[in-house]
């Protein structure tokens, strides 16, 4: 647990690993996804520690407008946002990744507590000792989980409300039905509390497309690194030179999807299998679904949300979400 000093300070947060990687378990789950007729490799593989660092290139990009969209409704709304929140809540921050969103909102929404949840277990605890000594009277908790399989907080994470921050437009790496069942999971954690939410909104592929497939080619390093990242796990021999990266918009399913495409016919072994791939043959390594602000507000209230709240940009290209 968090060890306070004798002037009150945190000296460091205290921290909960609750996932541990089941190498068996990754490794039959990447070898059916591999052998499937569409093969797939599910997207919580992009994000080694190295991924994560690369992710945070992405939102740097000026072709990735999530991320300044967003934190431009969070600098223009977020003392309205905290005045319906309420203060005296426990912040759980969701993917955490470095924590600077859920830190910017700090100074508005006055947390009793800070808990930050995240799969890349050692990115998170280097994060959140360093946001520790930034902040060092507010308590923090790292919680090291795997949430898109099931969402339960440790006992750390306190009792008394809960706002439940999702930022980022994660929610669309969900599949509808998927997004509605964590949303469900996300409500049975709030203890009386609320969601805040970010969502990407449906606009033009001209904007869409480049956002997944910047000239500077950092979100191809991005997809790619995943195949050194199931080498690792798996024991496959990927060559990264033998794939490329492709992103483009469905606009069926409303969604952008992340491949990775053969430049040859080649074959991938690992230990107890093989599978050929032909030319242009591609690995679906992430969808990342784009809603309307009716349809999303429609999806809240199917995972049982009664009250809920938007804010958007002036080009209507992001929405963040209150919801109870």
């Amino acid at each position: 647990m968090t060890s306070l000093s004798a002037s009150g300070s945190a000296e460091a947060p205290a921290f909960v690993q609750l996932h541990h990687e089941d190498r068996a378990a990754l490794r039959a789950e990447l070898a059916a996804g591999l052998l499937a007729p569409a093969a797939t490799i599910a997207p919580k593989f992009l994000y080694d520690t190295l991924g994560s660092r690369l992710f945070e290139a992405i939102t740097e990009l000026d072709e990735y407008y999530p991320t300044r969209t967003e934190a431009a409704i969070f600098e223009r709304h977020r003392l309205e946002m905290a005045r319906a929140v309420g203060h005296s809540h426990t912040l759980v921050d969701l993917g955490a990744g470095n924590c600077a969103k859920a830190a910017s909102l700090f100074d508005a929404f006055e947390p009793a507590r800070y808990v930050a949840v995240d799969i890349s277990v050692e990115f998170l605890r280097l994060a959140l000792t360093d946001l520790q000594r930034r902040h060092p009277t507010l308590p923090m908790l790292g919680v090291g989980q795997d949430f898109s399989q099931r969402l339960h907080l440790p006992p750390l994470a306190g009792d008394g409300p809960r706002l439940m921050f999702y930022p980022g437009s994660s929610i669309g790496n969900f599949m509808p039905a998927g997004a509605v069942d964590f949303l469900r999971q996300v409500r049975g954690e709030m203890q009386g509390g609320a969601l805040l939410i970010g969502v990407d909104l449906v606009k033009a592929v001209s904007v869409l497309e480049p956002a997944y497939d910047d000239p500077l080619g950092v979100t191809a390093a991005f997809n790619l690194n995943l195949l050194r990242n199931v080498n690792r796990v798996l024991g496959s021999d990927f060559d990264v030179a033998q794939w490329q990266h492709v992103a483009l918009f469905d606009k069926a399913r409303s969604r952008i999807e992340m491949h990775l495409q053969a430049r040859a016919d080649v074959q991938v072994a690992w230990p107890g299998a093989r599978r050929q791939y032909v030319t242009g043959e591609r690995l679906h390594t992430e969808s990342s679904y784009k809603y309307s602000v009716e349809g999303f507000d429609a999806l809240l209230r199917t995972a049982g949300y009664t009250n809920t709240r938007c804010w958007t940009d002036d080009k209507a290209w992001f929405a963040v979400f209150l919801a109870r």
